[in-house]
């Protein structure tokens, strides 16, 4: 039997008499979400007990559950007002990935300096993952390698095709990031990755030998886990740097 979601007087919300109300509704209701009050996969209020509790019109509520589903943040409910919503996090770092993307072209920031960006993240944290071992004396742990091993193993194929392979490349980057143990990392990187990639689009699908560029990409990646993998936290940061810098520069000459 699902649980009764929580009353809104008793999650501290209230109304604010300034601004449009729907995004006023909408920030105190993100907060309650995000503050951990409620859990993803929890229901959340209908809309019909939202416009009871809250005090306002349906068509406020029902502005304020659009913004928090463009959010990410909800599911469902928006077609029955008795159907309650459910809490989710399955898409927000699309979400953040887009609204990123919208300051990035509006502040015309070049996609260089975004690169460069992910250099400092991508880089630090490949570093620590290599030096992940080193208080206990040796390299990293395998099982934090795990993700980034199998990823490589995928790209080894020699039959394998590019959207295969770019999967395995975004689970490679996301493995060695992940295997830094900073939560932060992966989270910084994936809204990051999402925003570059808007830019450079499928870059394999245009190279004009894509076996050969694989194998090239191959390599790189293989000398770039080894190095993690050996707790070399310099020469892995080293190997990353050149190689996603001569990746952006060989789809800058495009």
């Amino acid at each position: 039997m699902t649980a009764a979601p929580p009353k809104f007087a008793e999650l501290g919300l209230r109304i604010e008499d300034r601004a449009p109300l729907s995004v006023i509704v909408s920030r105190k209701l993100r907060e309650a979400i995000v503050s951990g009050r409620m859990s993803p996969g929890s229901a959340f209020p209908s809309e019909k007990e939202l416009t009871t509790s809250l005090g306002v019109g349906r068509s406020t509520v029902r502005e304020a559950l659009r913004i928090l589903q463009a959010q990410g943040l909800l599911s469902g409910g928006d077609t029955v007002s008795t159907q309650r919503p459910r809490i989710s996090a399955a898409h927000t770092l699309v979400s953040a990935a887009q609204a990123m993307e919208n300051v990035i072209r509006l502040g015309q920031v070049p996609i260089a300096d975004l690169v460069e960006l992910r250099l400092v993240i991508e880089g630090a944290a490949i570093e620590q993952a290599a030096a992940a071992g080193s208080a206990r004396g040796g390299p990293p742990a395998a099982g934090a390698l795990a993700p980034a091993r199998a990823a490589l193993a995928t790209m080894q194929d020699p039959g394998i095709d590019i959207p295969t392979f770019r999967d395995a490349d975004l689970r490679f980057h996301r493995g060695l990031v992940a295997a830094a143990g900073n939560a932060a990392f992966p989270l910084v990187m994936g809204v990051l990755r999402e925003a570059i990639a808007a830019h450079l689009g499928e870059a394999l699908l245009h190279v004009k030998d894509p076996k050969r560029a694989m194998a090239r990409l191959r390599r790189e990646h293989q000398a770039i886990f080894s190095a993690v993998e050996a707790g070399r936290g310099a020469l892995a940061r080293g190997l990353v740097t050149r190689h996603i810098r001569s990746f952006y520069l060989a789809q800058a000459r495009r």
